[in-house]
């Protein structure tokens, strides 16, 4: 008799044809346990898939997509580019939108620190104000106001 040996280790008296056949004769737990663990892993797909689905229904994910593919196909004239069509309906700015907000934002910021030095001006030259204006009297000196009115 002959031995020949699969890759596994297990020795066969039989001549083999290949590995395939030395498994197919193999009763395996392991084979039973792969195929109950690839259940259940895609039954937990499955179930995250509904959450998931159930999710963006609730949120309203799913209506808000719903009505902006229904407006593109709407669209007589398809847009060149679908992709921006869908951030303009569902209210995203446009890259021109973006750029002429940071023009602005630069000249806020501008106006601002503008205003910022003014302010200070205005602070520095009321206190010089409130120095002149100060008068002093002496310790013992009284006023009398006139109380009948």
């Amino acid at each position: 008799y002959f031995f020949f040996q699969a890759e596994d280790g297990i020795r066969d008296v039989e001549r083999s044809r290949g590995l395939g056949d030395v498994y197919k004769r193999q009763v395996s737990t392991q084979s039973t346990w792969g195929i109950f663990e690839f259940y259940m892993a895609a039954q937990t797909t499955e179930a995250k898939k509904e959450e998931y689905r159930k999710y963006l229904e609730k949120s309203g994910v799913i209506d808000q997509l719903t009505r902006v593919l229904v407006g593109l196909y709407e669209q007589p004239e398809k847009p060149a580019n679908a992709v921006e069509f869908i951030k303009k309906f569902l209210g995203a700015p446009s890259d021109s939108d973006i750029e002429s907000l940071r023009v602005e934002n630069a000249q806020l910021k501008e106006r601002t620190e503008e205003l910022q030095k003014k302010v200070e001006e205005l602070e520095a030259e009321l206190e010089k104000a409130r120095a002149k204006s100060q008068i002093t009297f002496p310790s013992n000196s009284y006023f009398l106001l006139d109380q009948t009115e």
